[in-house]
């Protein structure tokens, strides 16, 4: 069944996240339950939710509290997010057959835990927060996301901090607050989430000069602990087609079981 699509007004929320000022002024939806202030919904920010292969997004959600894209239904390994709160009585004929969908699509991941459990934030979260560097006052908020000379630096220039973390975009990681790699550049990378990355650092290994920060590299974006190039090299031939990268789960590469379903497109081979 074909939804019904109407264009509605683009809430004033959008505007704050990043690329929310160039979003059109109407948006286009169709509607999953009646409206009602009863029948609310529930939305995950979007930001890392499909960086790892065992989670996707099934369709966004219009909200009034988080960005453009906010993720109103979704799986994670074998758990469907159903982020609609009415009853099927008060839900559209298309969104009935929506939900019966979901329910035979998240079937097929019986048996299939999630891969990667959170325990760090993605890193377009650093653009996101830093636009907040001045609203938010709070000590805490402070000190537990940006480093000290960043703070000194941009006080009262949320933007400015907003534009260096996305002009770092490829090389920020998170280790207590959001840094911009600055041992990458040394070595001429440029990302710390491509394979080219990984099978270079594993390469520098055998480069006397260098091998000391490809180590030190290697245990900030593995949790590997291989003692000679060549267990490096062994594992990396081994694994290279299941390898991806996942900032949501502590900035690092990660190796995608051989039989976990895995969403086209999230390993870094394809």
């Amino acid at each position: 069944m074909e939804p019904a699509y109407e264009s509605w007004k683009t809430p004033n929320n959008y505007r704050a996240y990043p690329g929310g000022k160039e979003l059109p002024d109407q948006l286009k939806v169709w509607r999953v339950q009646n409206s009602g202030k009863t029948y609310g919904s529930v939305v995950s920010f979007s930001y890392g939710f499909e960086d790892s292969p065992d989670a996707e997004v099934l369709i966004p959600c219009f909200n009034s509290g988080k960005e453009s894209g906010a993720v109103g239904v979704g799986r994670h390994g074998n758990y469907l997010q159903w982020g609609f709160s009415a009853s099927p009585a008060n839900m559209t004929e298309a969104g009935k057959c929506f939900f019966l969908n979901c329910i035979c699509y998240i079937h097929k991941f019986d048996g299939f835990a999630p891969l990667v459990h959170v325990s760090s934030s993605q890193r377009m979260n650093a653009v996101r927060l830093a636009l907040l560097l001045d609203r938010i006052t709070d000590p805490r908020f402070q000190t537990n996301t940006f480093p000290a000379n960043l703070r000194r630096q941009f006080s009262g220039n949320p933007e400015g901090l907003a534009k260096y973390y996305q002009d770092r975009i490829e090389l920020i990681y998170r280790d207590k607050v959001y840094l911009a790699d600055e041992d990458l550049p040394l070595l001429g990378l440029k990302s710390n989430r491509t394979l080219e990355t990984l099978q270079r650092l594993i390469g520098l290994l055998d480069q006397p000069t260098q091998q000391e920060a490809a180590r030190k590299l290697l245990r900030r974006y593995t949790s590997e602990s291989f003692e000679t190039a060549k267990e490096w090299r062994d594992w990396f031939d081994q694994n290279s087609q299941r390898i991806f990268f996942t900032d949501v789960g502590g900035y690092k590469f990660m190796v995608a079981p051989a039989s976990y379903p895995i969403r086209p497109g999230s390993l870094l081979r394809e």
